[in-house]
């Protein structure tokens, strides 16, 4: 019986390899294009003849050996996975689970016995015989922990059951088996089949010798023609395994081909391996086996059964792999960061751009307790792209209430809330493409002294490029006068422009409307008129944070108490305000309309049109904590307002800087041009006339 277990035909089991490559960019797969899907999805895996004599080969997975995904099937839609001498291609099928419980209790051997029955109706149909790289299809399961970079898997290679099993009559060295004549005109057919194009990543093959002595390697489908041409046939394949006294995994499946489709009952073999990329016959077995499998084979509905779960120390367990720990840990903080942002487009928001919000550059002006704020949620929202302006310094009252800031920042007089705001952004991400500029920004209502008038023209100038090479503007600053300015700069360039403001228990954030003058109308016309409050398509052109003001802005912090002049407000306004900014501007950014979105309210977002991703898109959104309320609103732009108007930015468009010095020098010259100086002459001048003409009947009403 001992000696019976002896010549049974022993495999030595394939061993897999997943290279690190191959996770990652599966990742990006599930996050950028599966999602939820568990489709079985196709894969690819390589492998090559054993070349050491201490070390089998695996199969291993690579970075390609995943489909294409979304954005690159155009460009290798047509692309076919070829292999090489030193990568044979094999087919596979991977099976990714959502949950770990998923995982753990996927069928198992009904998903071998799936694979399996593949490679058995590839044997039947001759497929086999065209394509031999199905005979080694294999199998993988995964569960991906993206949020811990960590993979469960398990591989199998499905191998046919020979029943009974095949017995083992010799195996010896190839060099022991063929003269030498033989064995020179082997090594330079082997080397010719290796380096040809067409069959150096053709796993199975027939070794045909003839009675010269020539020998020569030939496809499978030649087979016929073979066994009647040449004195010898062997059956060959390229062995992964490096072991004496045992062949490779992929003869199994060879096996059943060969007594399946040929009914060869005593089969000659050579396990063709290589040493530094050339055949070795001393590493190269050459053995001889007896198959006589039942009659059921013959039965068209028949399947043998299969085995092949790969063990993993010897159980049958699955096995588990961490990238985290050798990942570079910048490249680990976007992929944890970018995390969220993906997995929203799995179900809730399937339509989220991150490559726009990934590429928009937000110019802050403000770098306090709003501006900290609007920074985080910013690039919570995966946003790369801030400049902080601001020209303060932290003091030992902000880090409590200004989230970037810390007690080490308010030392030696305090570091400069733009510099400290950067530093504080790039150490919570690395990867943020923050910059932090120190400067103040003119305001009307605080006369310009002729001394420091040529630093203000230049910060001025540099204020007006900032905001031109940004694709938004955040109003972010503690004075009213102090957003005039931007404003009207952003008129001007037509730039997205997001305004929060707080009281002390109450918030307005909005979104400035388009420019005026963002037609080809010349604005001096009647016509370049009414651009001030139209825009393109005939909507009413929404207001900015002016318009609804009958005065131009002037200085705010002159005779006020300290309590006036500093920005007391409830700590918990600012997240809300600088929350809602943010998401006005998603909102705006995913709009068809961009920055022309009309202004809807929040009683409308069902009953009108609700194809916006975000839902409702307000104009203004004010809210109150002390009475825990919000409400949206919509106001259009004014004809008269100080900060953008048509008449304003034209005679800015005219003027430029020296318009900008003499609206600051002289905060009146603003309600003269605009208009407004008239309109409060005429209200003044508008009298009621009161009848006080009563009666005893009815004493309690008074005619107006």
């Amino acid at each position: 019986m001992a000696e019976e277990e002896e010549r049974k035909l022993q495999f030595a089991p394939f061993h897999s390899l997943a290279d690190e490559g191959f996770w990652r960019r599966f990742c990006s797969l599930k996050l950028d294009t599966l999602g939820i899907d568990q489709s079985p999805i196709p894969i690819t895996g390589f492998y090559a003849p054993c070349s050491h004599t201490q070390v089998s080969n695996h199969l291993t997975l690579l970075s390609e050996s995943l489909p294409p995904e979304c954005h690159e099937q155009s460009s290798l839609a047509s692309t076919v996975i070829r292999g090489n001498r030193n990568r044979c291609p094999v087919p596979g099928i991977l099976y990714n689970t959502n949950t770990s419980e998923s995982f753990h209790t996927l069928d198992k051997q009904s998903l071998l016995k799936a694979e399996a029955k593949k490679i058995w109706d590839d044997i039947q149909s001759g497929k086999a015989e065209e394509e031999s790289a199905v005979l080694s299809r294999f199998l993988l399961i995964s569960f991906a922990d993206l949020k811990k970079w960590t993979f469960h898997y398990w591989f199998a290679f499905p191998a046919l059951v020979l029943d009974p099993p095949a017995t083992l009559t010799d195996l010896r060295p190839a060099s022991q088996c063929f003269s030498l004549e033989e064995a020179e005109s082997l090594k330079a057919a082997c080397n010719e089949w290796r380096s040809s194009t067409p069959s150096s990543d053709v796993p199975f093959f027939l070794v045909c010798i003839a009675s010269n002595s020539h020998a020569t390697i030939r496809f499978l489908r030649d087979w016929e023609d073979s066994q009647s041409a040449y004195q010898k046939v062997l059956f060959g394949f390229y062995d992964p395994c490096h072991l004496p006294n045992h062949p490779g995994w992929p003869l199994r499946n060879f096996l059943a081909l060969i007594s399946s489709r040929w009914k060869v009952e005593k089969i000659s073999f050579l396990c063709y391996r290589e040493e530094r990329g050339f055949p070795n016959l001393d590493i190269s077995l050459v053995g001889e086996a007896l198959v006589s499998v039942s009659q059921a084979w013959d039965d068209p509905q028949f399947i043998p059964k299969a085995v092949g779960w790969e063990l993993n120390k010897g159980k049958k367990v699955s096995r588990c792999i961490t990238l985290a720990n050798s990942m570079d840990p910048t490249r680990l903080a976007i992929s944890a960061a970018d995390l969220n942002l993906k997995l929203m487009r799995w179900r809730a928001l399937p339509s989220l751009n991150l490559n726009v919000l990934f590429n928009t550059k937000c110019l802050l002006l403000g770098a306090g307790t709003l501006g900290c704020q609007v920074a985080r949620v910013l690039m919570a929202w995966g946003v790369r792209k801030i400049t902080l302006i601001d020209s303060g310094r932290v003091a030992m009252s902000n880090p409590l209430r200004q989230s970037l800031y810390t007690f080490s920042d308010c030392l030696n007089g305090g570091d400069f809330k733009a510099v400290a705001a950067v530093k504080s952004l790039k150490q919570i991400f690395p990867v943020v493409e923050a910059e932090g500029i120190v400067m103040a920004i003119p305001m009307p209502g605080h006369p310009i002294p002729s001394q420091i008038e040529d630093s203000v023209v230049k910060d001025c100038r540099r204020l007006q490029e900032l905001i031109s090479s940004h694709d938004v503007v955040f109003l972010l600053t503690d004075t009213r006068e102090s957003r005039w300015l931007p404003t009207l700069l952003s008129a001007n360039s037509n730039k997205i422009t997001i305004t929060a403001a707080l009281g002390f228990d109450s918030y307005v954030v909005m979104r400035h409307g388009a420019g005026p003058l963002c037609s080809s109308l010349d604005s001096t016309t009647e016509a370049g008129d009414a651009l001030s409050t139209r825009i393109h398509d005939g909507g009413n052109r929404l207001g900015c944070y002016f318009c609804n003001d009958v005065v131009a802005p002037v200085d705010s912090t002159a005779n006020r108490t300290l309590d006036q002049q500093c920005t007391v407000t409830r700590p918990g306004l600012a997240p809300i305000a600088s929350a809602l900014a943010v998401e006005l501007l998603v909102g705006v950014l995913h709009h068809s309309a961009g920055i022309d979105a009309p202004g809807e309210i929040a009683s409308s977002c069902y009953s009108g049109n609700n194809e916006q991703p975000f839902g409702v898109l307000p104009h203004q959104i004010r809210g109150s904590l002390s009475q825990f309320s919000q409400m949206t609103l919509l106001g259009h732009a004014s004809n008269s307002c100080t900060a953008c108007c048509a008449t304003v930015v034209s005679e800015y468009r005219k003027r430029g800087v020296d318009f900008i010095l003499q609206a600051i020098n002289h905060p009146t010259y603003l309600e003269d041009l605009t208009g407004l100086t008239e309109l409060m002459k005429s209200a003044n001048s508008f009298e009621l006339d009161w009848d006080n003409e009563t009666n005893d009947e009815d004493e309690t009403f008074v005619d107006i």
